[in-house]
C-alpha cells in the first residue's frame, strides 16, 4: 500500500499535543503524530507540513534529520528565533495566538491524490540499477502514465546517457540544485528533458555536486503533485538526498546480481537502507554463476524477494547504441516492469477498472 501524506505532529507534551490535536480536528485534516525525532523520521519528507512542539526542538536539533520545506514550531511560551532558523523552520508560533492561523494552514495541507514514488539502488557497483530504473520509468510512459525518472546519482554519469537523452534539450540538476522550497510541478515538467509522457532529471558531465536534500525533497514534491509515477535512481552511498528520497518512497528495490560477494555487499545496504524505508525487497539480477538460487539471495540479503531479472541477450549493446531499456516493451525486462507497475502505480489513465 502507498504512504499516506499526512501533517505530522512532533511533540511528547501531552498538553500541546491536546492543543493541536484539536485544532487539526477543527480543520478536518487527519495528522501522524511522533514523540521525537526518531519516531517521526520515516514520516519526515512525505509530510506536507511537520510542525514541532517546544518540547522537540532540542532533540530535533541534534538527530540532524535532512532539510526540508514545510516546518512549524509551535509552542505555548513563545520559543527562540535562532531554534527555528537553525531547524530551517519557515514560521515559529505561539498558542493560543496562533490557532487560527495553523488551523487555515493545516486545512490548505490536505493530503491531495498523487504520484507514486518508486526508488532504486544497486546492492554493488555495476548491479544494474540504473538500467531497471531506466526501464521501468519507460515502461510506465508506454503505458500511458506521465512518469518522472530522477537521477539521485552525482557520480554516475548522468541517468540521460542510459536513455540516449544526452541530446535532448531540457534543465538538469546543477540548473535545480539551488531549489529549497517548493517547485511548481508545471514549471518543472515544461523546464526538463521530455519525450512523451516521460521526462527526466539527471545530472551531466560537469564536475559533479553533491545534491541537497532540500532540492530532492521540492523536486520529488513537485514530481508527486505533476506526474503519475516518479521513479528515482539511487546511488549506493546514502547520502541526505537519497534518505529524503526512502523516507518518501512508496516501495524501494534493491537490485542483487546473483553473486555471493554481491550478497554480501547487499545486505549491508540493505540494513541501511530499511532504517529509511519499510516497502524496501530485491531484484535478483542472473546469471548466477555458482548455481545461487534467487530465494536464497532474497533470504541472504534478509528482506522479501520482489522477483528475478533473467539475462537479456543484446541489452547492453542496444544501450551502447542509445536505445533506452525496455523501449521495444519485449523481453525479460519488459515484462518484469510491467508487473512491478503494476503492483505499484495507479491504473494508468483511461484504462478499464
Amino acid at each position: 500500500m502507498p504512504a499516506t501524506r499526512l501533517p505530522l505532529f512532533v511533540t511528547s507534551d501531552p498538553n500541546l499535543l491536546d492543543d493541536l490535536l484539536r485544532i487539526a480536528a477543527a480543520a478536518a485534516v487527519e495528522v501522524d503524530v511522533a514523540p521525537d525525532p526518531a519516531a517521526a523520521r520515516p514520516r519526515w519528507s512525505l509530510a506536507p507540513t511537520v510542525v514541532i512542539g517546544g518540547d522537540q526542538v532540542p532533540a530535533c536539533l541534534r538527530a540532524r534529520l535532512p532539510r526540508r520545506s514545510g516546518i512549524v514550531v509551535v509552542d505555548r511560551a513563545a520559543p527562540g528565533w535562532e531554534f527555528g532558523e537553525a531547524l530551517g523552520a519557515e514560521y515559529v508560533v505561539c498558542l493560543p495566538a496562533a490557532e487560527q492561523w495553523l488551523l487555515e494552514r493545516l486545512a490548505t495541507a490536505r493530503p491531495e491524490a498523487d504520484g507514486r514514488v518508486l526508488a532504486v539502488l544497486g546492492g554493488r557497483g555495476g548491479a544494474g540499477a540504473s538500467v531497471l530504473a531506466g526501464g521501468l520509468a519507460v515502461t510506465a510512459a508506454r503505458e500511458g502514465r506521465r512518469t518522472l525518472l530522477v537521477d539521485a546519482d552525482p557520480f554516475g554519469g548522468g541517468l540521460d546517457l542510459v536513455l540516449g537523452w544526452e541530446t535532448v534539450e531540457g534543465l538538469r540538476w546543477p540548473a535545480l540544485a539551488g531549489a529549497d522550497g517548493r517547485l511548481d510541478p508545471v514549471a518543472l515538467v515544461r523546464s526538463l528533458p521530455r519525450r512523451g509522457d516521460l521526462v527526466m532529471l539527471s545530472f551531466d558531465r560537469t564536475d559533479p555536486l553533491p545534491l541537497p536534500a532540500e532540492a530532492m525533497v521540492a523536486a520529488l514534491d513537485a514530481g508527486r503533485r505533476a506526474r503519475d509515477l516518479v521513479v528515482v535512481d539511487l546511488p549506493r552511498r546514502l547520502d541526505d538526498a537519497a534518505v529524503a528520497v526512502l523516507q518518501g518512497a512508496d516501495r524501494a528495490l534493491l537490485v542483487v546480481p546473483a553473486e555471493l560477494r554481491a550478497t554480501a555487499a547487499a545486505s549491508q545496504l540493505a540494513k541501511a537502507a530499511a532504517l529509511h524505508c519499510d516497502h524496501l525487497s530485491v531484484v535478483v539480477r542472473e546469471p548466477a554463476p555458482g548455481n545461487l538460487t534467487a530465494a536464497e539471495v532474497a533470504r541472504s540479503v534478509g528482506f522479501p524477494l520482489a522477483g528475478t531479472l533473467p539475462p537479456e541477450p543484446g541489452l547492453l549493446k542496444s544501450l551502447e547504441h542509445g536505445t533506452a531499456p525496455a523501449s521495444a516493451g519485449r523481453g525479460p525486462l519488459a515484462t518484469f516492469c510491467r508487473r512491478l507497475i503494476s503492483e505499484v502505480a495507479a491504473p494508468a489513465p483511461g484504462a478499464a477498472a
